[in-house]
């Protein structure tokens, strides 16, 4: 697995997970416990992984977010 973003935004994550899921990407969210673990200070940044084989089309679901999003990504 690769690793397709790193990011604090809980939106963008709950967003990109969903958005992967519809077009049939295999994603895992790291580090979730952790940064819950460190009083969700947003020190630790949560890691969106998918397969080597989606990552192109995952990036484009990524560019879709960020289009949605203005570009403001964390």
């Amino acid at each position: 697995m690769v690793e397709l973003i790193r990011t604090n935004d809980p939106v963008l994550l709950s967003w990109l997970t969903a958005a992967l899921r519809g077009e049939d990407i295999e994603a895992i969210v790291l580090d979730t416990h952790t940064s819950v673990m460190e009083g969700s200070i947003s020190a630790i940044p949560r890691r969106i992984m998918v397969l080597d084989r989606d990552l192109r089309r995952a990036r484009r679901v990524l560019a879709e977010a960020d289009r949605i999003g203005g570009g403001d990504r964390a």
